[in-house]
């Protein structure tokens, strides 16, 4: 069969954004394959009905188990889960997204299936019958392009790569019976850090800034425009200036960190090195700010401002907050 299966993340009974892009990448690829999309959900009591809303992005059977003991990833649980639907339905791949957690399941999976993973793919297709992937490699300085021989093909999806695509599924939700039994690994509890602002893949908006803005204490600056642009906005960094010290490592931007995809992404201080440009590339509206006006950046900005981020920033925050306040 060509079905394609599709690992649903969720926390808390609710989907994780990921999960639309993950099933909505599954419907492409099934879509060129002639097959459908199965879609499997693991989590605690409750959680099967917001599993449901996944047929709104093509899935066409929603397996869905619910369990306290699933309320929190259960690794164990997730592995017996997606080896069973492999079997059962003779899939012709699996898709997960390159989260944290989908990560660490795609590799186990891989492991029990004696299967080869292809990890943070970019983009999907078929020739010849053959499932196809481009991946980043060396840093993100080339692609490389992977063509399965065995079925089933596993892979991993880069986070914010793939668009979250509305395509009416069968929407059949069936119940998945997953004994989780006694652990082997197990996860214990989850800590939410201190963060006040949004996480810059959830963000509609990321301020980001580089070795432009010479020192750590300067970064009140885009503190006040991410204010001045509202609750959607948070911060960002590239590595160099992580790797300094002066921003964590959460709000890295890039090959390296985090990928991102905004409705508005601003690049302050930053050069637009091809590590970084893998991460915010995608952004629908990028606005670039350098002293330097060969910078690498302005080669993928819609707006470019050649000049001083110490003069532009404060003058970009105050016509902000003047729009704001006029009601604009």
């Amino acid at each position: 069969m060509a079905d394609v299966i599709a690992y649903v993340e969720m926390r808390d009974g609710m989907l994780r954004p990921v999960a639309r892009e993950t099933v909505s990448a599954a419907r492409a690829l099934a879509d060129e394959l002639g097959g459908g999309v199965v879609a499997v959900a693991l989590g605690g009591p409750g959680s099967a009905d917001a599993a449901r809303e996944l047929a709104s992005y093509g899935a066409d059977r929603i397996l869905t188990a619910e369990h306290a003991a699933l309320t929190n990833y259960h690794p164990d649980a997730a592995v017996q889960a997606i080896e069973s639907v492999s079997k059962a339905t003779a899939a012709a791949a699996i898709v997960c997204p390159a989260s944290a957690r989908g990560k660490d399941l795609s590799a186990r999976v891989a492991g029990r299936l004696d299967r080869s993973l292809a990890a943070e793919v970019t983009e999907l297709s078929v020739e010849d019958g053959a499932v196809v992937v481009t991946r980043p490699v060396y840093a993100g300085k080339a692609y490389a392009k992977l063509r399965f021989r065995a079925t089933p093909a596993l892979i991993s999806i880069r986070p914010n790569v793939f668009p979250i695509v509305e395509k009416q599924g069968g929407g059949v939700v069936e119940t998945l019976h997953i004994e989780p039994g006694e652990a082997r690994t197990r996860v214990t509890g989850v800590e939410g850090g201190s963060r006040e602002r949004l996480d810059v893949r959830e963000a509609d908006v990321v301020v980001a800034g580089g070795r432009g803005l010479q020192a750590p204490e300067n970064w009140n600056m885009l503190e006040d425009l991410v204010d001045a642009l509202g609750p959607r906005a948070t911060l960002g960094a590239s590595r160099a200036v992580v790797d300094a010290g002066w921003r964590p490592h959460g709000e890295q931007v890039g090959q390296t960190g985090k990928v991102v995809s905004p409705s508005l992404y601003f690049a302050i201080g930053i050069s637009g090195a091809i590590q970084h440009l893998a991460g915010m590339q995608t952004a629908n509206v990028i606005v670039a700010v350098n002293k330097d006006p060969e910078a690498p950046i302005f080669g993928v900005a819609n707006y470019g401002i050649v000049g001083d981020a110490f003069e532009v920033v404060p003058r970009l925050t105050e016509e902000i907050l003047t729009l704001r306040d006029s009601g604009g």
